[in-house]
């Protein structure tokens, strides 16, 4: 399976998302559209794509398919409404060149440490109302957040690497935040873990 839809890294009984649903039923409706399934194959890996539980599950509807055939192309824009609820993006997923978040009393997290980049810049067009925005990002992401207007809320930025690390990906942030708090941080380092020698 191609390495853009799941990552061979990521444990198989890891639950899926939503988003990973989504992208195996493109995979495999443009595998089709290839002639590499038939329509009745095709309409028994949508099924079984909607319900499957797990990324291994996943994993064994594009199987038979050469790496990277029917891969689902990666979206220009992705939206996030929610109210009351939390939206993460994990290991593995696509970073879209846009992003229209709203959310009310709830968080949305953005993790970049592992994800599939192929733009330069991701615009994030965000209305938050209570809640966190969290951005985790890696060596290489840049976050701007000065076109960010802020009401009563909070943000913390927190890069990530050395200044002089080449620039992977630019974050431009836009829109509102009330009563809420944006957070960009690098991953968190694991206790316990000794770096000392000898």
């Amino acid at each position: 399976m191609s390495a853009e839809l799941l990552r061979t890294d990521v444990p198989s009984g890891l639950r899926a998302s939503h988003a990973d649903r989504d992208r195996v039923v493109d995979a495999v409706t443009a595998a089709a559209g290839d002639g590499r399934l038939t329509a009745e194959e095709h309409e028994e890996r949508v099924a079984a794509a909607l319900s499957a539980r797990t990324l291994g599950e996943l994993a064994d509807l594009t199987a038979d398919l050469p790496d990277g055939a029917g891969a689902a192309p990666v979206k220009d824009i992705v939206r996030i409404e929610q109210q009351g609820s939390s939206a993460t993006r994990g290991a593995g997923w696509s970073v879209p060149r846009r992003m229209e978040i709203r959310s009310q009393w709830g968080d949305v997290t953005l993790d970049l440490t592992q994800a599939v980049i192929t733009h330069d810049t991701l615009h994030i067009d965000v209305d938050l109302c209570g809640g966190t925005l969290r951005l985790i990002t890696r060596p290489g992401v840049v976050v701007d957040t000065d076109s960010l207007v802020i009401g009563y809320g909070k943000t913390k930025v927190r890069p990530a690497g050395e200044p002089g690390t080449s620039v992977v990906l630019r974050v431009e942030i836009h829109g509102r935040l009330s009563m809420g708090r944006l957070e960009v941080r690098p991953p968190r380092r694991l206790f316990g873990r000794s770096t000392a020698t000898g």
